[in-house]
């Protein structure tokens, strides 16, 4: 049973009342039927339970407080709008859009086709937005309704994904293009010596012969790097724990690169005693190779290369291998180390070069989490400079 409110004091102030009119004279059925209404009116005087209060036409009161303090942190841009303007933007939207959008239209501060005509559509929806906070990035923008008043708009940065897309592309358009290249040269020569047959002449024969052997030579060499180039992106997160000594490393490399015919031009300037980096000796061989490759192709004709090693600030390990050639336009530095880039196609092709070879010593310098500079001046030459971390027990 509910407990209900019992007046005590109402209760004995009408016997009171009922004693004194027994003592006047009143009949006692008469005290009695007054008693009892007046006893009873005092439960029919409690007031019913308050009604809850009225709900909202929606169902839904937003609280902007609430909701800022819900989004803030997200990971996300995100903005809450009351109609079409933006009562509420968190700090990834703030920052990606601007520190001033709250307040502001919300079409006015995205500034764009797409994202206006989505914010138009009554039911919301998703749409991809490219160009809304910089020239190449790649947004995917939804609206989500929240009731008749308010929308909640979040953004999703696919730009990455683009790129990575747009690499890959990019890298078998390429490649196919750099494999076609030879093979189309290797089918031709052939060709015309199949339809010759006995008739051509000998040194023609010789001189297509030779041809189709330095073509076929370049396709492998172009494989082999291409090769090269997967396995070191494929192990790019997994750092080396071994310890080398990057000197011997370095003078041995360098030798094999140079060989017999180009070794008088390498000077050697590498520091006396072990210079012990964690790292993949196949790999770091593989990098001074490519350096002292490219320095011998592109340095004047016998002209020296040098290569040299020292000990660094902070724990580092300075690789420089300087040539002395005509040098590079500083609009094509920021460039070298793409996938077959080169500043002279001609001549890179004519020298035996794949392209890929600055491209596979970045991967290199990343996995062992390095770094590499490129300096150039037009006519006097080019220096690169590769900094390893030295092992923590040098």
């Amino acid at each position: 049973m509910d407990a209900r409110f019992v007046p005590v004091a109402g209760i004995v102030l009408a016997l009171l009342c009922c004693g004194v009119l027994l003592a006047n004279g009143v009949d006692l059925w008469v005290v009695a039927g007054v008693l009892t209404v007046w006893i009873g009116s005092f439960w029919l005087a409690v007031p019913p339970p308050a009604a809850p209060p009225p709900a909202a036409s929606d169902g839904l009161t937003i609280s902007q407080s609430g909701v800022r303090d819900l989004i803030e942190k997200s990971g996300l841009p995100m903005l809450l709008l009351d109609g079409e303007r933006i009562i509420v933007a968190n700090a990834e939207a703030r920052r990606e859009i601007g520190q001033h959008v709250t307040g502001q239209d919300a079409r006015v501060a995205l500034r764009h086709p797409a994202a206006i005509d989505l914010l138009g559509r009554e039911r919301g929806g998703a749409v991809t937005v490219q160009g809304l906070t910089g020239p190449r990035s790649n947004w995917q923008m939804s609206v989500q309704p929240i009731n008749t008043r308010y929308r909640l708009v979040e953004l999703i940065n696919r730009t990455s994904e683009a790129d990575v897309s747009r690499a890959h592309t990019d890298f078998v358009a390429n490649a196919s293009h750099e494999l076609r290249t030879p093979l189309s040269s290797i089918i031709g020569y052939l060709e015309t010596l199949e339809d010759e047959g006995e008739d051509i002449d000998p040194a023609l024969a010789r001189r297509f012969r030779s041809t189709v052997l330095r073509e076929a030579r370049r396709l492998q060499s172009l494989i082999a790097d291409l090769l090269s180039l997967s396995r070191v992106e494929a192990e790019k997160h997994d750092q080396p724990r071994e310890a080398i000594d990057l000197a011997q490393v370095v003078r041995s490399s360098a030798r094999d690169a140079a060989g017999i015919d180009n070794m008088p031009r390498i000077e050697f300037a590498v520091v006396s005693g072990p210079v012990p980096v964690r790292g993949d000796s196949n790999q770091l061989e593989q990098l001074v190779r490519n350096l002292v490759d490219n320095a011998l192709k592109y340095g004047t004709p016998e002209s020296p290369v040098t290569v040299s090693l020292d000990r660094g600030d902070r724990d580092m390990a300075v690789l420089q291998v300087v040539d002395r050639g005509d040098g590079i336009d500083p609009d094509h530095l920021p460039h070298l180390t793409r996938r077959f880039y080169r500043t002279d196609p001609g001549r890179s092709r004519a020298a035996g070069g794949t392209g890929l070879g600055l491209a596979i010593v970045k991967h290199i310098v990343e996995r062992h989490r390095g770094r590499l500079d490129i300096e150039s001046q037009r006519g006097e030459g080019t220096t690169v400079t590769v900094r390893l971390p030295l092992a923590a027990d040098a």
